[in-house]
């Protein structure tokens, strides 16, 4: 298994799980079945609704006996958005670590460059929102510097930031993003922030890269394209005996990020394992390449308040 190497030393399995749809109910098992299999990275959300029964899994798994140790283990979560008063982020990490029944995360990410009022969840209007003037991103970073100060993370990144949020980050930070989590696709294959990201000593990791297609109608677009379905990943993956899900996570970690591919089936949680060790040939990236479209399956046009400064140009600054 491929690792990205941090600073101070600590590895980062390339390939993890994703939980992102993974229900309560249903992760518990996923999670147990997965660690079997061999992930050892498994990345996870507060918004996501299912950290309580992740962290029954995990404590399952470390006292079975199994011989996995909690060090062998890269758990990721992320701040929601409901929690970027400086006030907040502790609680809302404490939060996460209780229910994950862990001492400490290996990662924590701001999950969006996007404030709501402490009481939201989810904005049903503009009146959920708080303005960046009232929760400043750079004072919700200076909040998880001090929880990496107090041992409680061992490192910090963003997710769904730009390039210029990133730096206006480096600008005024003690402790450098080290992740960028990111939708990334062949649809939507974002060179330009996979460039900088690796001038810049930070890891992109690739989220919805089968294009997440069991994600709600309130995340889709009617008509968008299939990725498992398209001709070329298709015609690629019949001609090596692989599943196109295969072949999309071998892409992302052959372009040198890392991928949380998501699935609930043993048996997919296992052909996705063994993506891997599996090697795609120079022709066949070229072709993968070509389907560039810039397509961006999760738009965040669910955070659209203007008049607080958010729309799309302002969140994805393109």
């Amino acid at each position: 298994m491929k690792n990205f190497i941090f600073r101070d030393g600590d590895k980062m399995p390339a390939l993890g799980l994703g939980t992102w749809k993974s229900s309560p109910g249903e992760v518990y098992n996923v999670i147990r079945e997965a660690l079997k299999i061999g992930y050892r990275h498994i990345d996870c959300a507060s918004f996501y609704g299912n950290e309580s029964e992740i962290g029954r899994a995990l404590i399952d798994t470390l006292n079975s006996g199994d011989g996995i140790k909690r060090e062998d283990l890269w758990v990721t979560s992320k701040l929601w958005n409901n929690a970027h008063l400086k006030d907040d982020v502790r609680p809302a990490l404490e939060r996460t670590l209780k229910d994950l029944q862990l001492d400490y995360l290996d990662l924590y990410l701001i999950h969006w460059p996007i404030a709501l009022k402490p009481e939201i969840q989810f904005p049903s209007s503009i009146k959920d929102f708080l303005s960046l003037d009232d929760a400043p991103t750079v004072l919700t970073w200076q909040a998880m510097e001090a929880c990496v100060k107090d041992k409680l993370i061992k490192h910090i990144g963003v997710s769904n930031f730009s390039i210029k949020k990133i730096k206006e980050l480096f600008d005024s930070c003690e402790v450098r993003p080290e992740v960028n989590q990111i939708e990334l696709h062949p649809f939507h294959q974002q060179t330009e922030m996979l460039e900088f990201c690796s001038k810049e000593g930070v890891v992109l990791t690739a989220y919805s890269p089968l294009g997440s297609p069991d994600r709600s109608a309130e995340f889709k677009d009617p008509g968008e394209p299939s990725l498992l379905a398209n001709p070329t990943i298709v015609e690629i993956a019949d001609a090596m005996g692989l599943s196109s899900a295969q072949v999309l996570i071998r892409w992302a970690i052959q372009r040198g990020t890392s991928v949380i591919p998501k699935s609930v089936n043993a048996a997919r949680l296992q052909q996705n394992f063994d993506a891997a060790t599996i090697s795609l040939s120079v022709e066949d990236m070229g072709k993968i390449a070509t389907l560039e479209e810039k397509e961006r399956l999760i738009t965040g046009k669910f955070w659209d308040a203007p008049e607080l400064g958010y729309s799309m140009d302002t969140l994805w600054d393109e």
